[in-house]
């Protein structure tokens, strides 16, 4: 439910940008604008995606892991998927992902969040009520008996 509810948001939102930049440009405009970012988008998600994986190639050639390409792949084919995607709010998303220098502040948080993550999940990981006795060898005992 809420992705629905995000979906309607963000169309909403699309529709009332839309309308906001064809009544200051015109609509024609507005609508040539918006043709006019899916062959500039296909453009630059092949040529972004062509220099990722080069460098994804030459660091796993050279023996390095390619964890940071890799992420740079991730958010180049995201990036040229919004680029695709009719609207402005897309648009400009899309064209923060592609560029080299915003490309990397966002990959900077986005790995510094997973990484965030996977650290309190790892050290959270086997806490809880739950044991397990897999040799059924445990026996209960009285409070007294525990403490002496």
């Amino acid at each position: 439910m809420p992705f629905f509810l995000l979906l309607i948001l963000w169309a909403a939102a699309e529709l009332f940008v839309a309308i906001e930049v064809a009544s200051a440009i015109g609509v024609l405009a507005t609508v040539l604008l918006l043709i006019a970012s899916w062959p500039l988008g296909a453009w630059a998600l092949r040529s972004q995606g062509r220099a990722v994986w080069r460098r994804f190639s030459d660091a796993v050639a050279s023996g390095k892991p390619p964890g940071r390409q890799a992420v740079d792949g991730a958010l180049v084919l995201i990036g040229g998927l919004l680029m695709l995607i009719p609207g402005f709010i897309t648009d400009v998303l899309g064209a923060f992902l592609l560029l080299p220098p915003t490309r990397a502040l966002t990959r900077g948080l986005l790995v510094r969040h997973v990484h965030s993550r996977l650290v309190v999940r790892a050290t959270s990981f086997g806490r809880g009520p739950v044991a397990y006795d897999a040799d059924s060898t445990a026996i209960d005992l009285d409070q007294p008996r525990l403490r002496s």
